[in-house]
């Protein structure tokens, strides 16, 4: 026993014989460590940034990247609650916010954030109608991100922003909706149209009164149509002929 350890030391001192008794791991600014000994957590909190030394045989660690991280929601059909179906996808930007719940608490963090904002997708858009959907992707956006949000909190992750990307609908029905907001222009334009019609009447009833009250006004509007009509350099002119006269004649004939 004795020679067996003089031996070993023999080993040690010339060198055929290295023992690692520590391990040193370099953690990055926008990292942390999260160091396990014989099991346990050490200190219940992350290490890092910079030089930390570790026992090889007693410690092992997990780092975990603190930058935010952005993934796109695979396009999913869903049947909204006027029973049309859409399809509709996002993207979602996240962070782990607790290191250590995201390591003890979850064994994927990030693939089950991904598979969590696919149903919260499919939940959040089956109780919206296709026009909510279509006219309201701000707050359909708000509310997934609250959703999410309250689900991974135990998980270490803030879900900080999500993003409806686009929502096509088939083609019949978009077919559909153009004819239907093509009617709806047209029927807006003839009640504009009827309605000027109706103004313009009004305008010149008010202006037939004017005139009515004063016969050198028409004389006047008489004079303003020739000016009106020998400005635009018009081989015809027209001079105005007061009915009065014609009038007259018609009396002796």
């Amino acid at each position: 026993m004795i020679s067996t350890a003089s031996s070993t030391a023999e080993m040690v001192t010339q060198g055929k014989l290295q023992i690692n008794t520590v391990e040193n791991i370099e953690v990055k600014e926008y990292e942390r460590a999260v160091i396990f000994r014989l099991g346990r957590i050490t200190d219940r909190k992350p290490k890092g940034p910079g030089l930390f030394f570790v026992l090889p045989c007693t410690d092992n660690f997990v780092k975990v990247d603190l930058r935010t991280i952005s993934f796109d929601i695979p396009p999913q059909e869903i049947l909204t609650k006027d029973s049309v179906t859409v399809c509709v996808d996002g993207v979602v930007y996240f962070r782990i916010n607790c290191p250590i719940s995201a390591v003890a608490n979850v064994s994927n963090a990030h693939s089950s954030t991904r598979l969590l904002a696919q149903t919260t997708l499919r939940n959040v858009l089956g109780t919206k109608n296709l026009s909510e959907l279509l006219s309201d992707r701000e707050g359909i956006s708000h509310s997934m991100q609250e959703s999410l949000d309250e689900a991974t909190d135990p998980w270490g992750i803030k879900v900080e922003r999500v993003e409806i990307k686009d929502v096509k609908l088939p083609q019949q029905l978009q077919r559909a909706m153009a004819a239907e907001a093509e009617a709806t222009r047209e029927a807006r334009a003839k009640f504009i149209a009827a309605e000027g019609e109706m103004q313009a009447s009004r305008a010149l009833k008010e202006a037939s009164l004017v005139i009515a009250e004063s016969p050198s006004a028409l004389q006047l509007r008489y004079l303003q149509s020739l000016n009106s009509i020998a400005a635009e350099k018009n081989s015809t002119i027209i001079f105005p002929l007061p009915i009065d006269i014609l009038q007259g004649f018609m009396q002796r004939k």
